[in-house]
């Protein structure tokens, strides 16, 4: 992978006013992310879920994306019945504060339930919520929604725990100073719990889709689907790996990955991280 890319008149402009002090860079939102992961019904590897983010979106519009958003102020709760590994680890692992670490589980949980219909959650520690495919479990998405219930709230209603124990940590990125919206986003992997299904059904995307890893790096290579450079280089990584238990048993450390704007003679260039393949 080319470790500059050449960036359009748009951004290599604002990179030019963020450089010579004419604009300010955006503060960036605490966001979580998680790729979803099965193994193929063929044997041959594991599958990754994408949505395509609709054309009319502010930030990434028409890109594939993992589910994920931004850190929801109720998210912190504590209130929230957990298992797995503490906000503590959790916080070790991203190198976070204790409240962020669990304000990102739960927003990783509620993302994935609200832009794919899957939920990381059961009746108790060690036990799934089965399928969530019924009209209740959808009104119970629009309710995350709209922001009319928390996760808090609907775990507590239904006698479910958030299952931590479901999330590896994976990477750790930055969105670039020359964006005008910024996140600063934790990325989780999670295997697709057994009984449940994905869902087409998000409003900020049209279209899903399972596909392989090596198969969306060769697509994105060909200009037939869109990525940020955080999601090609996940993609990219994956490939490494030929089953899901592979993914959730690698060691990860975890580190901040900022890509960053080079103004030259020859134009401006955004340059990814040096442990970037």
């Amino acid at each position: 992978m080319a470790d500059a890319l050449r960036l359009p008149d748009r951004l290599a402009e604002r990179a030019r006013d963020i450089s010579e002090g004419r604009v300010e860079a955006a503060t960036p939102r605490d966001a979580s992310t998680v790729i979803l992961l099965r193994d193929s019904p063929a044997g041959d590897g594991l599958l990754v879920y994408l949505l395509r983010r609709v054309s009319s979106m502010k930030f990434a519009p028409g890109a594939y994306v993992f589910p994920g958003g931004s850190v929801d102020q109720r998210d912190g709760d504590l209130a929230v019945g957990w298992s797995g590994p503490s906000p503590a680890d959790w916080g070790s692992a991203f190198g976070a504060a204790e409240t962020l670490a669990r304000e990102l589980v739960c927003a990783a949980v509620r993302e994935t339930f609200e832009e794919s219909g899957v939920l990381l959650a059961g009746p108790a520690e060690d036990a799934i919520v089965p399928d969530t495919s019924a009209d209740d479990w959808e009104a119970d998405r629009q309710a995350l929604l709209d922001r009319s219930q928390s996760l808090a709230e609907l775990l507590a209603r239904r006698g479910l725990v958030l299952r931590g124990d479901l999330l590896r940590p994976w990477a750790h990125w930055i969105t670039p100073e020359i964006e005008e919206r910024r996140y600063d986003t934790r990325f989780f992997v999670a295997a697709l719990p057994e009984g449940q299904r994905t869902r087409d059904v998000s409003t900020e995307s049209d279209r899903v889709a399972w596909v392989r890893p090596a198969d969306a790096v060769e697509a994105a290579q060909r200009g037939d689907m869109r990525m940020l450079p955080p999601t090609l280089v996940t993609l990219t990584e994956l490939t490494a790996y030929d089953s899901v238990s592979a993914v959730l048993a690698a060691q990860r450390r975890v580190r901040p990955r900022l890509p960053s704007a080079r103004v030259t003679g020859d134009g401006v260039f955004l340059v990814l991280p040096e442990d970037v393949a």
